[in-house]
């Protein structure tokens, strides 16, 4: 049975241009949740939003977490779902004093950044680009990044639960609302309460390109080399001395040149990619990341990295070294596989909102990962950001106003298929 076109009005652009302008830069190094106390002051915004639409549960946890219920209108049985972004920006790029300006009608060609011209999005470096002729692109002055990433997706959901409660011939089942902390720094679901909120089922808004949806990311772990070298006073130091920077710098100019790295892999092949260096003579420590798409493959660049260090050690024999892995995240594509209907849906809705579905994978991860094996199956739907984490981010908002639609009709199909 064909659907009925949806009437759509969108205030997304408004609330994207109102969310980039508060500062939310997470911070590996704090231990505290959320990482910095500025992330509450968007997430009280969102709140209030949320409580000013009518969601009268809205609130804002010690933790950092917005929770809201979007309440069903249906008497059918439905899966409880939930839409999930983050509200934290990357720490690679200053994300302080944002100045957003729209491109208008987009006419093709090189995007330069009118507050620094060195920083120029160039269609030829930005292939998706092509796509966006007439379209109004989102860009920063060049200083700091966007954040796109994510608050795109926190805008969409906000427009889309606007949308549906300001629609109530909308049936739909119950809906959740969270928002995250921390998600930039492997975080975001370090606290998050599953049992106050209550879904079946999520998903994360939290892609790139408009009509993709994602259910594989990375397996991901990390790992910490620590070298203890033999120290002595520089001026009789000759036979003596093992100085672990060296070490640690032996072991990282062994990496392989030619592939198992970010900037000579692609597609599903996974890396070794040391994160920081610290120490002194007596001891060093060098921190990677390992990403691949099956946990195999993490265990062989894991062993590759330890054969390397054991490699280099044997030209120090005073000295020793103790290498650590820890779990990060697995490739959600272990758990979704399960509930094929999450993705299944979710393309259906895509194509209702007038967009080619695209399922793919993701050289990455996203809350989604842990929800996942947290026993919420969460694929990741577009948000529509491109080259986050940079000064050269941008977002379309034909592509934002796309994600919230899409959201509208993933609750609608819920309802229509309980």
């Amino acid at each position: 049975m064909p659907v009925a076109p949806l009437a759509f009005t969108h205030d997304v652009t408004e609330r994207f241009l109102r969310y980039v302008v508060i500062d939310t830069q997470s911070d590996p190094t704090s231990p505290t949740c959320p990482s910095t106390e500025k992330q509450k002051n968007l997430g009280r915004l969102l709140a209030s939003e949320l409580q000013a639409m009518g969601l009268k549960d809205a609130h804002l946890d010690d933790h950092g977490y917005v929770y809201a219920t979007i309440p069903a209108n249906t008497d059918k049985k439905v899966p409880v779902i939930c839409f999930c972004s983050h509200m934290d920006t990357s720490p690679d790029c200053t994300g302080a004093n944002v100045k957003p300006q729209i491109v208008k009608n987009y006419r093709g060609g090189d995007i330069v950044l009118p507050a620094d011209s060195a920083q120029v999005i160039r269609a030829a470096d930005h292939p998706a680009l092509a796509d966006q002729v007439g379209h109004d692109i989102i860009t920063t002055d060049g200083t700091t990044l966007l954040g796109a990433d994510n608050k795109a997706g926190l805008a969409e959901i906000m427009d889309a639960a606007r949308f549906l409660i300001e629609n109530p011939h909308i049936k739909h089942g119950t809906i959740k609302i969270l928002f995250t902390p921390d998600e930039e720094i492997g975080r975001g679901v370090d606290k998050v309460d599953l049992k106050k909120l209550g879904a079946d089922f999520a998903y994360t808004m939290d892609g790139e390109t408009a009509g993709n949806i994602e259910d594989e990311t990375f397996s991901a772990d990390g790992a910490t080399i620590t070298i203890e070298g033999v120290s002595t006073h520089p001026g009789f130091a000759k036979g003596k001395m093992e100085h672990a920077m060296k070490i640690a710098a032996a072991i990282i100019d062994h990496l392989p040149r030619d592939t198992c790295s970010p900037e000579t892999t692609e597609g599903k092949e996974g890396f070794l990619h040391p994160i920081g260096m610290s120490g002194q003579l007596e001891k060093a420590t060098i921190g990677f990341i390992v990403r691949d798409f099956t946990d195999e493959g993490l265990k062989e660049k894991e062993a590759l990295l330890e054969g390397i260090v054991k490699s280099v050690m044997k030209d120090y024999p005073h000295s020793t070294y103790r290498m650590e892995v820890r779990q990060q995240y697995r490739n959600m594509k272990q758990v979704i596989d399960r509930h094929p209907q999450t993705v299944d849906y979710a393309i259906e809705a895509i194509r209702r909102a007038g967009l080619n579905p695209v399922r793919s994978s993701i050289r990455g991860g996203t809350d989604g990962s842990r929800l996942s094996f947290m026993g919420l199956p969460c694929p990741n739907i577009f948000a529509g950001e491109h080259a986050f984490h940079s000064r050269l981010e941008w977002v379309s908002r034909q592509d934002m106003e796309k994600a919230a639609e899409t959201i509208v009709h993933l609750a609608m199909i819920w309802e229509e298929r309980a």
